[in-house]
């Protein structure tokens, strides 16, 4: 049993008895490292209710604690702060309980546990990924395991936005300058094929409205009349009506991006369970927007356009169809939530992974659904994550400013390979397990990098940094999980009990409180959805385990029972490296 519910357990049983008090509500703390102790119990909130000082009532309450647990060996009272030193029977006795518990942490969901489903990546079908696509998807992916990990079933999922008038524009710059070619014309990638069109469309709208304004147009006149765009008007026009022409080029140009994305996730090591398309959703949109009018929870302007008036929620009018009955993202966004609830109707949450520039549009979207009365929609949240700079400032996917993915991908794969290179880690491997190591390396660094900042935080994304054998990277705890692997070759460990009475050090000691913690490191990263408590959780762990790794001696020890005990607490530390890395999607070597 957890220590933190041994205490809770004990103390809240004094409490009845004595003072015929019913509290469990104790807020424990690990220790602060500048004073005495493993463990803080904050006694404040019970200094009201028992009219006692702080004091005086941790003392008693130690006293207590001390006579009545074998798992505590001392303590000491500063101001409402108790302080207790946990015995190291306690943590010995952990240890050989954790070792025989593979799945340590995690809590194993069934066919009775909560469902939710993730979504993550839904990208436009006009652009290849790129870097904010990048940590959408590792956010994405990442909670989804760590929310499987805390005992939820896990939908992974995604919208992919395959229709629309950014969708119109790659398609009427292919149709006017595309000379009728595909991707293997050019050898290209599907999903970079297409976006070249949609960078060049951008160009030539661009030079159209410069030309319109020095003809004498306003630039709002020009933006609306530039040909080009017209254009891309006129063919969602049609796309909506049905055209077959345009549906055919549509279907024929998505399928060449599908092919591009699937190669890159592939690349990434992240996967979905479900597939949603905007082109199937906008329709079911439509439909609940005919509901709302109905039921006159929706208004329409004199234009015909579609709006709801939100005011009363502190915000203002939303547009939710336009004056010719072309949908916006909010008719396709109201459509697909509403199929996944029909798909999934024992949902318990929905969570939508979704960069912050976004924040206000899904204030909107959980606002619009709770006023259409479907409950469901006190399930859905918003993981809302800060953008990634450049050195060189923001990216624009208009102006072909982006970083793709798959060129981000190979950069670090030649930043590992060219690092490890220059250390010499990897002489003795053949070119096929060289390749196969730098791809690990490079993409546990990328996908570290990005994950180990709490989400709601901007990124400054620079590669050269996150490719590094030392500090709070990825390959830093890489190759420490690799170096405890080749520990327990040199010795081929098995797996054994230890004896509870050793007397163990300082740092073991710390060693084994860090891992007590893991199971509420996962808790709590699923309860916040944020990863970044797993990264920091992990790299903590790795950085005592190399400080104890460099000062103690493991192998050469005479004392059988104590280097048996070490070689556990090592192979253990490696079992909640792997564990924990793979709750980001990071795979470790076992040979660095």
């Amino acid at each position: 049993m957890n220590i933190n519910t041994i205490l809770k357990s004990k103390l809240s049983e004094y409490l009845k008895l004595k003072y015929d008090v019913a509290f469990n509500n104790f807020e424990i703390q690990l220790t602060r490292k500048d004073f005495e102790g493993d463990l803080t119990i904050v006694v404040f909130p019970l200094v009201k209710i028992l009219r006692q000082s702080p004091a005086n009532l941790g003392n008693e309450l130690g006293s207590f604690i001390l006579n009545n647990s074998k798992y505590v060996n001392g303590f000491n009272v500063i101001q409402g702060f108790l302080n207790l030193s946990i015995s190291p029977f306690y943590y010995l006795n952990f240890l050989n309980n954790c070792l025989i518990d593979v799945n340590y942490g995690f809590i194993n969901p069934d066919k009775n546990s909560p469902l939710y489903l993730v979504e993550y990546s839904s990208p436009n079908t006009n652009k290849p990924l790129h870097l904010g696509h990048v940590r959408n998807i590792l956010l994405g992916y990442s909670m989804s395991k760590i929310l499987q990990a805390s005992g939820k079933r896990v939908n992974k999922t995604q919208i992919i936005n395959d229709r629309g008038i950014h969708i119109c524009k790659s398609i009427v710059a292919w149709l006017k300058f595309g000379e009728n070619k595909s991707p293997d014309d050019l050898n290209e990638k599907g999903d970079f094929f297409v976006g070249k069109y949609y960078v060049l469309f951008d160009k030539v709208y661009k030079e159209e409205i410069k030309e319109l304004i020095s003809s004498g147009f306003t630039k709002i006149e020009a933006e609306q009349t530039s040909p080009i765009f017209t254009e891309a008007k006129e063919l969602l026009r049609k796309w909506e009506a049905g055209d077959k022409k345009v549906i055919d080029v549509w279907k024929l140009m998505n399928g060449w991006v599908y092919n591009g994305f699937n190669k890159t996730y592939k690349d990434l090591g992240v996967n979905f369970d479900s597939l949603y398309y905007e082109s199937d959703t906008y329709l079911i949109g439509k439909d609940i927007i005919a509901h709302g009018l109905d039921k006159q929870i929706f208004f329409k302007k004199d234009d015909g356009s579609v709006w709801i008036d939100l005011s009363d929620e502190g915000l203002d009018e939303k547009l939710l169809l336009r004056s010719d009955g072309t949908s916006v993202y909010m008719t396709q966004d109201l459509g697909t939530a509403y199929k996944r609830y029909k798909d999934n109707p024992e949902m318990k949450g929905l969570i939508y992974t979704v960069g912050n520039e976004q924040d206000y549009h899904f204030n909107v979207l959980f606002k619009v659904l709770k006023k259409l009365g479907f409950e469901w929609s006190n399930h859905l949240s918003h993981l809302s994550y800060g953008m990634v700079d450049l050195p060189s400032g923001k990216m624009k996917s208009r102006e072909g400013t982006v970083v793709d993915a798959d060129e981000l991908i190979l950069e670090m794969i030649s930043n590992a390979s060219k690092l490890s290179s220059d250390l010499g880690k990897l002489d003795d491997l053949s070119s096929n397990d060289k390749n196969i190591l730098n791809h690990t390396i490079g993409l546990g660094a990328l996908k570290y990098y990005i994950l180990k900042v709490d989400p709601k935080k901007r990124i400054l994304f620079d590669p050269n940094d996150s490719i590094d054998f030392n500090g709070n990277t990825g390959p830093f705890i890489q190759y420490t999980h690799a170096r405890i692997q080749s520990l327990l070759k040199k010795e081929t460990y098995k797996n054994h009990s230890v004896n509870n009475n050793l007397e163990i050090n300082t740092k073991e000691k710390q060693i084994l409180k860090l891992l007590t913690q893991y199971p509420e490191i996962i808790k709590s990263s699923a309860d916040n959805l944020n990863p970044a408590l797993i990264a920091n959780y992990t790299y903590e762990l790795v950085k005592t385990f190399n400080s104890y790794y460099q000062t103690t001696t493991i192998l050469k020890i005479e004392n059988n029972e104590l280097k048996l005990f070490r070689l556990s607490l090592s192979y253990k530390v490696g079992l909640i490296i792997k564990s924990s890395m793979e709750l980001l999607g990071i795979q470790v070597p076992d040979k660095m």
